[in-house]
């Protein structure tokens, strides 16, 4: 594969800009200029009141929460998708309010383009469990794609997918990764508590 992204959105209305949690999101500068703090290893922005208060504002239905059934058809869906696409799923997991991706891809296609096939086809899986909520989407309108530009970095996203997610209801992983997985969780157990 050619190049590797970590792609995440999250459910509509549960994890809003300007969340305490902290957020990937365009904010304005000291400058008033739009930016985005999504740099993987670099701080993102988090608890800015106003801001959640005008994105609850603008809600046009209630936040949609996955649960397992959800999440095991996600991550079929993901596992098809990428097959068919001659993509590489690297790892998935799904929470009850977000999920993330590592994804290889060949050539250098457009991130927006692999995020939006990903949620299209994710629409569809959880469309045949559930009816399409009263606002029309099962997420939120965008989402971060994050560029892992090196090996280091796709090992470093797999664990964060996999092992560093709260309570997933599903999680799946390219067999390849059970090495790193093994030896993360063998230095978190030698880690003092």
């Amino acid at each position: 594969m050619d190049r590797y992204w970590l792609i995440t959105w999250t459910c509509y209305g549960t994890w809003l800009p300007g969340d305490r949690r902290g957020f990937v999101s365009h904010v304005r500068d000291e400058s008033g200029a739009l930016v985005i703090h999504n740099v993987p290893g670099t701080p993102y922005d988090a608890d800015m009141p106003a801001l959640r208060a005008y994105a609850r504002s603008q809600m046009t239905g209630p936040p949609v929460m996955l649960v397992q059934r959800d999440a095991d058809a996600l991550i079929e869906q993901y596992e098809e998708t990428a097959r068919i696409r001659r993509w590489q799923l690297q790892a998935a997991s799904v929470m009850v309010n977000h999920t993330h991706l590592v994804v290889g891809v060949p050539d250098d296609p457009d991130p927006q383009s692999i995020l939006e096939l990903m949620k299209s086809w994710a629409t569809r899986a959880v469309k045949k469990l559930r009816p399409l909520p009263a606002n029309g989407t099962f997420w939120t309108a965008k989402g971060s794609k994050r560029k892992l530009p090196d090996q280091r970095s796709v090992r470093d996203a797999v664990i964060y997918v996999v092992r560093k997610q709260p309570k997933p209801l599903a999680v799946w992983y390219a067999p390849q990764w059970q090495a790193a997985l093994d030896e993360y969780d063998k230095a978190r157990r030698a880690e003092p508590r």
